[in-house]
């Protein structure tokens, strides 16, 4: 039996077992003790079978015991069909025959209130003092199309074996999927329900896909994640080595919590998720259809070099469809060179359109489609081609396939086919399938997902992302200023001024120009209060400008408390930007990047990912957003220094993993200048 050591070896009799005990079969067909006793012997499981019953008889030609201390050797595996308040005792009576791994297929846990969930951490503690892991409960089980195994109640038959390891949270969302999958034409490896995760998570089951030899690329629906530091580690090593795509659901869950700072407000926790995802090189779906699409393609095809598409089509108008598509999809249509075009031209009617889409006309035979696809392929500017194959007016769509087929497998080029209609083009389909090319029903469909083999392309090439630093031993510095300073970042000093007499020794200590903004615990936006005046060139205008702002900030907000007023040197003009860190409960630091100053909410023009970053995620952020592109200068807006900046969003990514203490901290704006950038207003949220 195939084994590797970077495997949990305790997790290995879910897919490996020399045997398998069903506690709770039944001779009722009615029963799911019936049904998972049936698909066991059903699927050609190799090891041993057994069966556990509260009556002696017999099962499908095998003894039905009534005591597991009697089942004979070998027995690793038992799937537990009981009623919940027996499931404790059946979990220890498991772990005191030798068995140390367990699916609960019950219901009526934690998913139940309160008193299931005490009853399912009484089923985890048994577990864990008999040395058992627990699958589920509220689970169907485990699949292994390869072993094969299976240890589910579904309706038969198995899943085809297949390249695609399929993890759910949920259990009737994993039954849709196999059947569905079965009129879709493909198949799986391994298939792993956990339901409630009372132990092994998601998490844990990437470990075991990535040491699947038969598995190539991993597919994850979840609703949650157990540890989400612990989920990106494992996931950014298990996705260097195998594609592995994600659908999360719950993307709009309402009550994200108060947030002090325009960081944590904007931060929702979906936000998180997609840059943990980032981080770790998955790929986040929206919905199940184009997790599949995506999932099937990274499983047949080669990756691309580059996104530079061709399109072959026998009609336009798909072909129109699937242009559209490419520039959605941050893909390039092809620009054919003139020895492709020649060439074409020989093979096509006059009236043909040569120029990528390459609309070959209706009467395309299944020659002309061959002939062209290998010219396109052959083309150095063609990294992947799309074939649009609606049913051919004069010839079967599935000698077009057939010919398709022998010139596809020519080339270390991604093809993907969307294969347009439908009872004329079954056979297509069933040839297409069959050796392994992916076929989508519409053009858009089909970019997707050559738009995902790009993606992972992309992340292959990418340097890996350096390990979570190690705490700096800093003195403790609650001072925002101080801590950025301690991290290289410059800034502009605050200096609290409680009165006129203190705010003129400070100006003339800091030297004039002088920024005046109000000191209030109570008002986050200074400005929409009038609590912000610029420009202060002497004492005089000083004195007159301290009255004059707290008179205005008490007319706008009379019940807000104020401190006095902070003074700053003023910060020569520049590009403003807002730079800031919110500490994500289940995965860490959270860096956001985009328009400071007044825009930033307003305009929401901001990219979050995970800290730590290195220099090629700063630069990433920066470029998903306007504030970004514009450093480099647009119309009249000088440019500004952009490596200053990828140096805060780096040093700043390092403060937050190295001092846990700081929950939020937010640089806006972080003025940047002509050279270097400076850090003009600076909030921070501590422990």
């Amino acid at each position: 039996m195939w084994f590797n050591r970077r495997m949990d070896t305790s997790l290995l009799p879910f897919f490996q077992p020399k045997g398998v005990v069903v506690i709770g079969a039944s001779t009722s067909a009615e029963k799911l003790g019936y049904g998972v006793a049936r698909n066991l012997i059903q699927s050609g499981y190799p090891g041993a079978i057994h069966f556990v019953s509260q009556k002696p008889g017999e099962l499908f030609g095998r003894p039905l015991h009534t005591d597991l201390a009697r089942v004979p050797d070998p027995v690793d595996l038992a799937v537990l069909i009981v009623p919940p308040h027996a499931t404790p005792q059946a979990i220890e009576q498991c772990g005191r025959r030798g068995i140390r791994a367990a699916v609960i297929v019950s219901s009526g846990f934690r998913e139940t209130g309160a008193e299931g969930a005490a009853l399912e951490q009484t089923c985890l503690e048994t577990a864990r003092a008999h040395g058992v892991r627990l699958l589920g409960p509220n689970c169907i089980g485990v699949i292994d199309t390869h072993l094969p195994l299976d240890t589910t109640f579904l309706q038969p038959p198995m899943p085809s074996p297949g390249g695609i390891g399929f993890v759910s949270h949920s259990g009737a969302f994993a039954a849709s999927i196999v059947d569905w999958a079965r009129g879709e034409g493909f198949g799986f490896s391994q298939i792993v329900s956990l339901g409630n995760q009372a132990d092994v998570n998601e998490t844990d089951m990437l470990a075991v896909l990535a040491e699947d030899p038969h598995t190539k690329v991993v597919a994850l629906y979840m609703e949650s994640v157990s540890n989400g530091r612990r989920f990106v580690e494992t996931a950014r090593q298990v996705s260097r080595r195998k594609p592995v795509i994600a659908l999360k659901v719950g993307r709009f869950a309402a009550g994200q919590k108060a947030a002090a700072s325009h960081t944590g407000a904007l931060a929702a926790s979906d936000t998180a998720f997609d840059a943990a995802f980032a981080k770790a090189g998955v790929l986040r779906a929206d919905t199940a259809e184009q997790m599949f699409d995506w999932a099937r393609a990274l499983e047949n095809c080669p990756l691309p070099h580059g996104k530079r598409i061709a399109i072959l089509t026998n009609a336009g108008g798909p072909g129109v469809i699937a242009a559209d598509s490419l520039e959605t999809n941050d893909l390039a249509p092809a620009q054919l060179t003139e020895s492709t075009l020649k060439a074409l031209s020989a093979i096509l009617p006059p009236s043909a359109s040569l120029h990528n889409p390459v609309d070959m006309l209706a009467s395309a035979s299944p020659q002309t489609y061959a002939d062209c696809l290998r010219l396109l392929l052959a083309d150095p500017s063609v990294d992947a081609a799309l074939v649009i194959l609606p049913p051919p007016p004069m010839f079967k769509a599935e000698e077009v396939a057939e010919k398709l087929i022998e010139v596809i497998r020519q080339f270390d080029k991604p093809v993907v086919v969307s294969l347009m209609g439908s009872a004329l083009i079954e056979e297509a389909n069933k040839t297409f399938r069959d050796a392994g090319v992916p076929t989508y029903p519409f053009p858009e469909r089909a970019v997707s997902a050559l738009s995902a083999l790009h993606r992972r392309a992309q992340f292959l090439r990418r340097d890996d992302i350096p390990e979570t630093p190690v705490p700096a031993s800093l003195p403790p510095l609650s001072n925002p200023e101080e801590l950025l300073t301690a991290y290289g970042i410059v800034t502009a000093p605050l200096e609290l001024a409680h009165n006129v007499e203190e705010a003129v020794a400070i100006a003339n200590e800091l030297g004039y120009p002088i920024v005046m903004k109000i000191a209030s615990p109570d008002i986050s936006h200074k400005s929409d209060v009038g609590g912000v005046m610029l420009n202060i060139k002497d004492a005089s205008s000083l004195s007159s400008g301290y009255a004059q702002i707290v008179q205005r900030v008490k007319a706008a907000a009379p019940h807000a408390r104020i401190e006095g007023v902070y003074l700053q040197r003023q910060i020569p003009a520049g590009q403003e930007v807002i730079a800031g860190m919110v500490r994500d409960p289940q995965f860490g630091p959270l860096m956001m990047f985009g328009s400071g100053g007044v825009e930033v909410e307003g305009l929401k023009d901001v990219a979050f990912a995970l800290a730590p970053l290195n220099q090629a995620e700063a630069e990433e952020m920066i470029r998903k957003t306007w504030a970004g592109k514009k450093l480099s200068g647009f119309r009249s807006i000088p440019p500004a220094d952009e490596g200053a900046v990828i140096e805060v969003l780096v040093q700043l990514s390092r403060l937050a993993v190295e001092n846990e203490f700081v929950d939020e901290i937010e640089i806006n704006p972080l003025r940047v200048l002509e050279k270097g950038a400076i850090a003009v207003d600076v909030r921070m949220k501590t422990r």
